[in-house]
């Protein structure tokens, strides 16, 4: 969890936002405002991250699994999506330019460095693998590598069919996690869906009609992670996985890529109809997901290592009330401001220092 991406005019991206632009020797034009709506979407999408990563060790209640599924189904696609959106513009700019080192490479650095050591002191044995992202880690690699590909998909003439394609194709192969090359492909098609969106695709989905069934999409997704999910494997949730690694004939992975692409597709266009649009209390603490992104495996691997939770009342209905109410807490607070300033030199660390400025003369002839 996503991916969302996500960032506006002043560079959300995804789970997370990154540090303000350099100095430039002229004068730049004002910032236009955030976009309240696409920062009420991300932190709803980054709680049920939060929910999602603590059902884990409950997952043998079908009712903790009926969520897990449903939630998979579509909250990293979705994530993925609004980066995709959000990453149009990504290259128009050198402080844009320069996130893809301030806020990808040095925290990924930094993140992998510091769970290392948390499992270490956890009683594991200490494991660095640089390539091989940790955990929640993979997302940051991955949109490093779909930002990285955006000038490819922007000279395209049908850039979604082209994606789709290539995640099809992507089954037949054993794709290594290194450098989250298995989940660049497996949720590429959102990342493209999203670059080609425009703002007036999102004020579509603001009509009453859409409203009303959008809700009957969510009831429904509900109805079906419930019944499937006594005998529903996981693994094809985690749009990673080959065909071979699912145990499925090549039409069959095929069939199952696809329709799991629509379900996923109907569940984000739902859940952005129905997300409020204006300002809501929520609204600041989507500017600062990131944090909650990258932090909230701390508390969460501790409680799975305490075995906290584990307990047997956590298996069942009230137990995944419980879970789910702590997370949406937990979520809030790592959104906080207090939680960027605390944590704001780690995880976004403004390394103008590191970039040559731009000249005036070519900010005079560009």
């Amino acid at each position: 969890m996503p991916a969302t991406g996500a960032a506006t005019a002043t560079a959300q991206t995804g789970p997370g936002e990154g540090a303000e632009a350099e100095a430039r020797p002229e004068a730049e034009p004002p910032r236009r405002r955030r976009d309240p709506f696409l920062d009420n979407v991300k932190f709803v999408l980054i709680a049920l991250v939060v929910v999602g990563h603590s059902l884990v060790p409950t997952l043998a209640a079908d009712s903790s699994r009926a969520l897990y599924i449903f939630i998979y189904t579509f909250h990293m696609p979705l994530f993925v999506l609004i980066s995709g959106y959000l990453s149009r513009n990504f290259w128009n700019s050198n402080a844009k330019t320069n996130k893809l080192v301030d806020t990808f490479l040095v925290p990924y650095v930094i993140v992998e460095v510091g769970y290392a050591a948390l499992r270490t002191a956890l009683g594991s044995k200490w494991s660095l693998t640089i390539i091989d992202p940790a955990w929640l880690n993979w997302y940051l690699l991955a949109l490093l590598f779909w930002r990285l590909s955006t000038p490819v998909w922007k000279r395209m003439k049908y850039p979604v069919p082209v994606a789709i394609a290539i995640y099809l194709f992507a089954g037949f192969s054993q794709i290594s996690g290194d450098f989250s090359m298995d989940r660049f492909f497996g949720l590429m098609p959102f990342f493209v869906i999203g670059l080609v969106m425009q703002p007036e695709h999102f004020e579509m989905l603001n009509r009453r009609w859409i409203k009303i069934v959008s809700v009957f999409t969510i009831l429904g997704a509900a109805a079906v992670a419930i019944l499937v999910a006594p005998h529903t494997k996981l693994g094809p949730f985690y749009y990673k996985n080959s065909y071979a690694d699912l145990n499925l004939s090549w039409y069959m992975g095929i069939g199952l890529r696809t329709a799991l692409l629509i379900c996923a597709l109907a569940m984000c266009f739902a859940v952005l109809a129905l997300v409020p649009r204006g300002e809501t209390w929520f609204s600041d603490l989507g500017t600062r997901t990131l944090y909650c992104y990258l932090l909230h495996g701390v508390p969460v691997l501790i409680a799975k290592e305490m075995g906290w939770l584990e307990f047997p009342w956590l298996f069942g209905p009230l137990g995944v009330l419980a879970i789910a109410s702590s997370c949406f807490a937990l979520a809030i607070i790592l959104c906080l401001p207090e939680t960027r300033t605390l944590f704001k030199w780690v995880l976004e660390p403004r390394l103008t220092w590191l970039y040559r400025r731009p000249s005036a003369k070519l900010s005079a002839g560009s």
